[in-house]
């Protein structure tokens, strides 16, 4: 059974940095989709960022030019690198990895709260 595991949140001030983690086991990491979400509450589940299987990314408008998202498939690892973070960055963060239309898994969720 495929298992993800989210690390890295926390409480941050606004203008501060995190980087969060998520690390699969199981899994043919090197070929998959790789995506983190968040959900704020309230609010509905959002794409943050993905990245694919050859390093090519995507950012929502949002987030661009202060997240960063970065794989390392020796580690079976995602990153998301969180630079400049604003209260609205508040939110429950996802990674999402996706092998096939119908062959996807979600991790557990890690807390990030911005506030001073």
């Amino acid at each position: 059974q495929v298992q993800l595991v989210e690390s890295g949140g926390g409480l941050v001030q606004p203008g501060g940095s995190l980087r969060l983690s998520c690390a699969a086991s199981r899994i043919i990491f090197s070929i998959a989709y790789l995506e983190w979400y968040r959900q704020a509450p309230g609010k509905e589940r959002e794409v943050v960022a993905g990245i694919n299987s050859i390093g090519r990314t995507n950012y929502a408008d949002s987030v661009k030019g202060r997240f960063t998202i970065s794989r390392d498939n020796a580690k079976n690892t995602v990153y998301l690198q969180m630079n400049s973070l604003k209260p609205e960055d508040t939110a429950v963060y996802y990674c999402k990895v996706t092998l096939t239309s119908t062959n996807t898994h979600w991790g557990q969720g890690t807390q990030v709260t911005v506030s001073s």
